[in-house]
């Protein structure tokens, strides 16, 4: 009589803390970067000159809600 013996098929590991904090820092200051852009790339605060980055995220400020006009 042959008895099936159930294995796993992968097994997980924990990823370390220490290993993941430096990529979580740069994807949040990757996304405040991208929401500057997004937000509050006009007029006073303006880094760009011009409304050239302005124009390109115009769509995406309206349908994340910052007003814009």
């Amino acid at each position: 009589m042959n008895e099936a013996v159930f294995q796993p098929a992968a097994e997980f590991t924990p990823i370390p803390l220490r290993e993941v904090l430096p990529w979580a820092v740069f994807g949040g200051l990757l996304m405040l970067l991208l929401i500057y852009f997004v937000g509050a790339e006009q007029g006073a605060t303006s880094i760009v000159p011009g409304m050239y980055v302005h124009e390109f995220v115009h769509d995406g400020r309206h349908l994340l809600g910052f007003p814009c006009h």
